[in-house]
């Protein structure tokens, strides 16, 4: 609900275009990409459920601020800039420490469907978020007012995440051992995905899709306003509609057991060549309509890639792992949101989706490239490994197999 009503906030107030709108989520994510690393480092060496804690508050401190801005209506674009890049700052923290939380919940053989799971209950969220949202924000007259109500809500329900996390029983967790502070150990977690070659390509497939084309919230703004000439409303409905595939592809994903490279392949090429599609769509029901599509390939892809980070992973080092997973995922999106809104202001709309794609699909050749150039033929891209990981089960195995080998 908040980032329908942020954008829109953006969008309502003096001057403001793709660029400003662009600019906004630029700086929210910008600190993603420069805290992140160092985040995983804290996730590593302090409890989860606690930093948990004090990333909540802090981002409901930051929404508060906002909505109070909003509501007396003494808001201006650079205070929007400055609190999107505090709330930002709360992020980068809450990330990579809530990504690896999900392993200390479940043992590594349910990782796979907690991992689905996980996004399934985020997408029924991202459901009725963004409809509601922009339901309200047309009903209390569409102005900056009625943005800052919406936000206050969003403020208001950190309160039941901090409290669940206060009311978990840590005997229950599956927590490891707390690293002590040590030298290097930021590129410790550098140097252990450079030894890894499929982790190495999962990284260049989610850069180039959440650079260039994960800025829904842009080319959904500047679709719905600019090329269908709709409202606040109709914006709401694509989110909706888009996370309606999303919710579809968490689940299919709770379902799964074992991922395969060409799985992960094949959901970026078919999330690069939704959003061509989608960008020559003719008209606003089409796009809705086509919406859950994008959404089915963006979560089979961002689902794959989470899963197979964590099981690969070493326990003592996931805190990391995830870390510069989710700063190559979110942290490019201060890269990709200024251009993506330059091209929407000077080529149209249309060309976010379209070069969105095929930079997409451009980084998935990237990929396997890279790969088979580590292991040595594009063969081995596309075939799983069948054997188990030193560490943990690798999530395409039989894992009761997986289990008798050791």
């Amino acid at each position: 609900m908040q980032r329908v009503a942020q954008d829109w906030l953006v969008l309502q107030l003096p001057g403001n275009s793709g660029t400003a709108l662009g600019i906004t989520n630029g700086l929210q994510f910008l600190p993603v990409l420069l805290l992140s690393p160092y985040a995983g480092v804290i996730a590593d060496r302090f409890p989860k459920r606690r930093l948990l804690q004090l990333t909540q508050l802090t981002m409901a401190a930051a929404s508060l601020l906002l909505a109070a801005l909003a509501v007396t209506g003494v808001v201006q674009t650079w205070q929007v800039y400055v609190i999107a890049f505090a709330f930002g700052v709360g992020s980068a923290f809450d990330a990579p420490a809530r990504q690896s939380f999900v392993s200390e919940m479940v043992g590594p053989d349910e990782l796979t469907n907690a991992v689905g799971l996980n996004s399934a209950a985020f997408n029924v969220a991202r459901i009725l978020g963004p409809g509601l949202a922009g339901l309200m924000i047309g009903a209390l007259g569409g102005g900056v007012t009625a943005t800052g109500w919406v936000i206050l809500i969003n403020a208001a329900s950190y309160a039941a995440v901090i409290w669940q996390l206060q009311r978990m029983d840590p005997r229950l967790l599956h927590t490891t051992e707390l690293r002590p502070r040590t030298p290097g150990m930021l590129l410790e977690g550098v140097r252990y995905i450079r030894s890894q070659p499929k982790m190495v390509m999962i990284l260049i497939m989610v850069f180039f899709a959440g650079t260039f084309g994960m800025n829904f919230q842009i080319t959904s703004a500047l679709m719905a306003t600019q090329v269908y000439g709709k409202g606040a409303g109709e914006f709401g409905i694509l989110g909706s509609a888009m996370a309606v595939g999303s919710l579809t592809g968490a689940l299919l994903a709770a379902r799964r057991t074992r991922i395969r490279m060409r799985l992960l392949v094949m959901a970026a090429l078919g999330f690069g060549a939704a959003e061509v599609v989608a960008g020559l769509l003719p008209s606003y029901v089409a796009f809705a309509l086509f919406a859950p599509v994008i959404g089915l390939c963006t979560l089979t892809l961002l689902n794959s890639a989470n899963a197979t980070m964590q099981l690969e992973s070493d326990p003592a080092l996931r805190g990391r792992v995830m870390a510069l997973y989710m700063t190559i995922v979110m942290g490019g999106t201060p890269l990709g949101s200024p251009i993506i809104g330059w091209i929407g202001e000077h080529l149209g709309a249309r060309w976010t989706l379209i070069s969105g794609g095929l930079l997409t699909m451009l980084g998935v050749l990237v990929a396997v490239l890279v790969l088979a150039h580590l292991r040595g033929g594009v063969r081995t891209v596309l075939t799983a490994v069948q054997r188990p990981s030193n560490l943990v089960p690798r999530v395409w195995d039989n894992q009761t197999v997986a289990r008798a080998r050791k």
